[in-house]
């Protein structure tokens, strides 16, 4: 008999097949969700309206996994959430088989082959790699040394302009106090090795344009790691009659999202001389403001984006002497509610809901200039619906949308398979660096609004 070890154990994953190796599970207990590259067998199994991801691998790692991930939720960094191990598996013939590590599926998240393609801008590329990049800096901070590095082992989910990135397979990972700068430094070599091979598939495939050289590509995120490093724990000296840099340095971390929870502050005898280092750095300023202020649980970029609009409001409102989370409940009673209101049921699978929000006051402003007057933001929002989403591919794990998987037939992109199943008779978009895999990728024919909305001139 299988043993289950979970926290939050889900009774109905008990009566599941695990006697089978998910390779050769029937195909009515799994979707089709978009996908990245694995050299462990991976499926996503629908449960009622839960959907997990199942990988099969090796007993030592899928409990060390297991651990490591719990650890990293518990220090809140962004992961999967672990929720059980299937261990002491064997088949109707009694051969041993491998555990099963069970994570939960990350709603809205993509796959790196999901955003890359043909007609990707530098930009979102770009946007990417920043995202890459907190994330392992969030890493390093809590001491966890990833060792392997990839696109592979990165989910990413929308924040506003820009991207979030997600720890996905932490079975290399190692925990500790603190990291030594040789730690940090052979992490940051083995990503700079499999990045630069990641980027070369896909420049081999054809899903990332000519113009965007790996190498460059790697070198980027090495230079952008070691800027954001050295502000969230450099060292600053200034003289005695500078003190207003001590407050600068807190600012400038708190936007680039970082809350300072203590500074070690030293002077020399004379007095003449202030040396400043973050001790304490904690990711996710403006999201806990805004959970505090709305109860609205969202990523990064988008609390700071949508607490703009709340100074805003407050200012717009007169209500500049009231107090902040009276302010806040307004806002959410009269703005932010009426707008998620004019989203169609139908459609709410397409973007979470602070993304729809950041996006429909990007659209009131494109609107605003073009027509060159204030645009009430329910106006927006229907306009936006109208003109924005309802072309927008689904992003959500939707039970009622997700993709069936069919026994003998081959997604047009395992990457997004809302594009559906090859017909007869038709052949798959090729990928000549995947020959010999399953299913080839093809690129997704919208990748965000702004996108749209120059088409729309």
């Amino acid at each position: 008999m299988p043993r289950f070890i979970s926290a939050k154990p889900d009774s109905r994953l008990i009566p599941l097949p695990w006697e089978t190796p998910l390779a050769e599970w029937p195909v009515d207990l799994l979707v089709a969700l978009p996908r990245g590259l694995s050299r462990h067998v991976v499926r996503f199994i629908k449960v009622g309206d839960s959907v997990y991801a199942a990988k099969e691998v090796i007993s030592h790692l899928a409990e060390h996994e297991y651990r490591l991930l719990h650890d990293l939720m518990r220090l809140g960094t962004p992961s999967v959430e672990p929720v059980g191990i299937i261990t002491e598996r064997g088949s109707v013939g009694g051969i041993p088989l491998d555990p099963v590590l069970i994570t939960r599926h990350l709603q809205f998240s993509l796959p790196y082959r999901s955003l890359f393609s043909p007609g990707v801008r530098q930009e979102t590329v770009s946007r990417l790699l920043d995202a890459m990049v907190v994330l392992i800096a969030r890493l390093h901070l809590i001491g966890f040394k990833w060792g392997d590095v990839s696109l592979s082992n990165i989910l990413f989910r929308r924040d506003a302009d820009t991207f979030a990135a997600y720890l996905v397979d932490a079975e290399t990972g190692e925990l500790h106090t603190h990291l030594s700068d040789g730690q940090r430094a052979e992490d940051l070599d083995i990503a700079r090795t499999n990045l630069y091979g990641d980027f070369l598939d896909l420049k081999t495939g054809g899903l990332l344009q000519e113009d965007l050289d790996p190498m460059q590509l790697v070198e980027t995120i090495r230079t952008r790691y070691d800027e954001l490093w050295h502000e969230l724990t450099g060292v600053e000296e200034f003289s005695g009659d500078e003190l207003g840099r001590i407050e600068n340095r807190v600012r400038r971390l708190n936007a680039l999202g970082f809350d300072v929870a203590e500074l070690d502050i030293q002077t020399d005898a004379d007095k003449e001389t202030i040396r400043i280092q973050p001790m304490v750095v904690d990711a996710g300023h403006h999201s806990r403001r805004l959970m505090r202020l709305t109860g609205l649980d969202t990523e990064e970029n988008q609390a700071r984006r949508i607490l703009n609009d709340l100074d805003t409001y407050r200012w717009r409102t007169g209500q500049s002497h009231v107090d902040e989370a009276v302010v806040a409940h307004d806002w959410l009673t009269n703005v932010f509610e009426p707008v998620m209101e004019a989203v169609p049921q139908e459609l709410r699978a397409k973007r979470e809901p602070a993304q729809i929000f950041h996006e429909v006051l990007d659209y009131r402003w494109y609107q605003a200039q073009r027509e060159c007057r204030e645009v009430p933001i329910i106006e927006a929002a229907h306009g936006y619906v109208h003109d924005v989403l309802a072309a927008l591919p689904d992003e959500e794990m939707n039970p009622e949308l997700l993709v069936p998987v069919v026994e003998n037939r081959r997604l047009v992109n395992p990457y997004d398979p809302s594009m559906g199943y090859v017909e007869e008779g038709e052949e798959p978009p090729h990928d000549p660096w995947e020959d010999g895999v399953e299913e080839a990728p093809a690129a997704p024919a919208v990748l965000d609004m702004s996108t749209l909305l120059k088409a729309k001139k």
